[in-house]
C-alpha cells in the first residue's frame, strides 16, 4: 500500500498539484486522491464490503457520522461516498504552506480538539462548506477507539446538523480494528465492512438528544456483539 502511494505521490505532485494551483479547481486532485486511497488499501489485501449505498441520493448533500477505530478508516470510507466530501482536519496541518493552501482549496475544515471556542468556529466553517453543496464526513467520537467500542460523541456535529438542516447518515465501519488496530503500523489482510444506515431527515431529528440517540443506535446496530453496549444506557456525550 505504501509503495503504491509512494508511486502515486510524484504524479500528483508533478501534474495534479500545479493544475490545481493554476486553475483553482480541486476536482482532478480530489479524484486522483480518492482513487489512490482505495486502490492502495485493496493492494494491501483489504477486502471491502459495503451495504446501504443504494439508499443515498447522489444529488443530495449529507452529513456522514461514523465510528472510528483505525488509521485505515478514512482511505477506505471517503472514496465510497458519492460526490465530493470534506472532513475536519487537525489545524496544525494547515500551517504547512503548500499543503495548507490545497486543504483550504479543498474546503477541508481546520479544528483544534482542545479548544472549545475553536470547535465552535469549526462548526461554523463546516456549515459554510455544506451550504456550498459539499458533503461533510465526521468521526463522531472525535478520535479513534482502542477497543472498537463506541466512545462518547462530540456535541459539535449535532449543532451542525441542526443548523444546516441536511440529512444525517450514520455509518458503521467494522474490520479495520483487526486489520490495523490503533497504535500498530502494519496491516494484515482481512475483510472490512462499511454500512451506510438509513438517512435521518431533518424533519425526523427531534431534539438534539433524540438525534444523538438515533445516530448512536444506528452505528451500534452494525457493530459486532463484543463491541455492543447495554441498550438501557443513555447515549453518552462528551461535555
Amino acid at each position: 500500500m505504501l509503495t503504491f502511494w509512494g508511486l502515486a505521490l510524484p504524479f500528483a505532485a508533478i501534474f495534479c498539484v500545479p493544475w490545481t494551483l493554476l486553475t483553482g479547481n480541486i476536482s482532478l486532485l480530489y479524484r486522483v486522491g480518492m482513487w489512490s486511497s482505495i486502490t492502495g488499501v485493496r493492494l494491501a489485501g483489504v477486502r471491502i464490503r459495503t451495504r446501504g449505498l443504494e439508499k443515498l441520493d447522489p444529488a443530495r448533500t449529507y452529513i456522514y457520522m461514523s465510528n472510528h477505530v483505525s488509521n485505515l478508516d478514512p482511505p477506505i470510507m471517503l472514496p465510497l461516498v458519492p460526490r465530493r466530501t470534506s472532513v475536519m482536519a487537525k489545524k496544525e496541518l494547515f500551517s504547512y504552506p503548500l499543503l495548507g493552501r490545497i486543504m483550504l482549496m479543498g474546503s477541508l475544515v481546520p479544528v483544534d480538539r482542545d479548544n472549545r471556542k475553536a470547535g465552535i468556529a469549526a462548526v461554523r466553517a463546516a456549515s459554510d462548506v455544506i451550504h456550498k453543496g459539499i458533503n461533510m464526513f465526521i468521526y463522531i467520537e472525535g478520535g479513534r477507539s482502542f477497543d472498537g467500542k463506541l466512545l462518547p460523541f462530540k456535541k459539535g456535529p449535532f449543532y451542525l446538523a441542526e443548523e444546516c438542516q441536511v440529512p444525517v447518515v450514520p455509518v458503521t465501519i467494522t474490520g479495520t480494528h483487526y486489520v490495523m488496530p490503533k497504535a500498530r503500523f502494519s496491516i494484515k489482510p482481512g475483510q472490512v465492512e462499511v454500512i451506510f444506515h438509513d438517512p435521518i431527515e431533518p424533519k425526523d431529528f427531534g431534539t438534539r438528544e433524540e438525534l444523538i440517540a438515533k445516530v448512536r443506535a444506528a452505528i451500534l446496530s452494525g457493530l459486532p456483539a463484543e463491541h455492543q453496549e447495554p441498550a438501557s444506557l443513555p447515549a453518552p456525550v462528551e461535555t
